[in-house]
């Protein structure tokens, strides 16, 4: 490869979304790269983290490259970890998955990013990231309830008649009646031990995550600052009334069940069980889960005018 050219790569995961989009994002690319000249290749995911790999090593080459994830949010999350730390490589996201909680930050842009022709040669913003053990996550990397329901999801998606929303109905039904809803943790916030029993913990760099859930709505993604909420152990009634409060990012309205903190570094032990956590979608088990704002920061390239904070909401003064 000659350095110095600009190269563009889609990145397509042939199994995302409900149908293979292989044939369309191909000709697509084809299209793009007619029209304005491109340098364009296409590779296509053949199992998990083949597009992490792939997009590293073309970082590694030092020419300038932009990658386009053309998938859902795991494709998207194994992009972003390829391109973390390069000068030289940007990246962005063309919609085709089946969740793309990413690009909802982006709010009435997002739209904007299923047509390469509003990509190609945008302007580039620089994000921050979540370092879960080398691991990043852009959008929000969550332990406890949700993580274990979103594991069982792709548990119970292999069962033909519980695709969809089926299996996320029973993963949803069995986590919530027949396990604990509290773990025996000890959550640390930059030194500060705080142990308990928590339902869930979820450190946010973005807003959205399982299919729109907002748990901060005051988080950015590109002011050095995590967002960490802590929910307590509590009641199933009280724990479902919580949730619609969850959902929209008004943990505050309820403090006797969570509380938000803005440490560097968050560490989660659990004494006798491993902590399933949820990374933008991907999940990792382990007895103790340290995540930090990563030094790696990601270039991403989207439509003029589009921001990563367009959703988010200052949190109101509360006396």
């Amino acid at each position: 490869m000659m350095l110095g050219v600009m190269k563009h790569i889609f990145i397509i995961n042939p199994t995302a979304g409900k149908q293979n989009c292989t044939a369309q994002m191909m000709e697509t690319a084809k299209s793009l790269a007619a029209r304005h000249s491109l340098d364009l290749d296409c590779i296509l995911t053949k199992r998990s983290g083949h597009a992490m790999e792939t997009v590293r090593t073309l970082a590694q080459s030092g020419q300038e490259v932009r990658v386009y994830a053309c998938g859902g949010d795991g494709t998207m999350n194994e992009v972003a970890n390829g391109v973390a730390g390069f000068a030289n490589a940007a990246m962005t996201c063309i919609p085709v998955g089946t969740g793309n909680d990413f690009l909802k930050n982006f709010g009435d842009k997002a739209a904007l990013f299923a047509d390469p022709e509003n990509l190609w040669n945008g302007p580039e913003l620089i994000l921050d990231a979540i370092d879960c053990g080398g691991r990043l996550a852009m959008t929000v990397a969550c332990s406890g309830f949700d993580a274990q329901v979103a594991d069982d999801v792709h548990k119970f998606g292999d069962i033909p008649l519980l695709k969809g929303q089926g299996s996320y109905i029973l993963s949803l039904g069995i986590n919530f009646l027949l396990r604990s809803l509290g773990h025996p943790w000890t959550i640390t916030m930059d030194g500060t031990a705080m142990p308990g029993e928590y339902a869930l913990a979820a450190v946010c760099n973005g807003r959205y995550y399982g299919g729109g859930f907002m748990p901060v709505a005051e988080a950015r993604m590109d002011d050095g600052v995590l967002n960490t909420l802590v929910v307590r152990k509590v009641s199933r009634a009280a724990f479902l009334r919580f949730v619609g409060a969850y959902s929209k990012g008004l943990y505050y309205t309820l403090p006797q069940v969570a509380r938000c903190y803005t440490a560097r570094e968050i560490c989660i032990e659990s004494p006798d069980q491993d902590i399933v956590t949820c990374l933008d979608g991907e999940i990792v088990r382990s007895r103790k889960v340290t995540l930090r704002l990563s030094e790696k920061k990601v270039r991403f390239f989207g439509p003029a005018g589009c921001d990563p904070n367009a959703t988010s909401v200052p949190l109101p003064e509360i006396t």
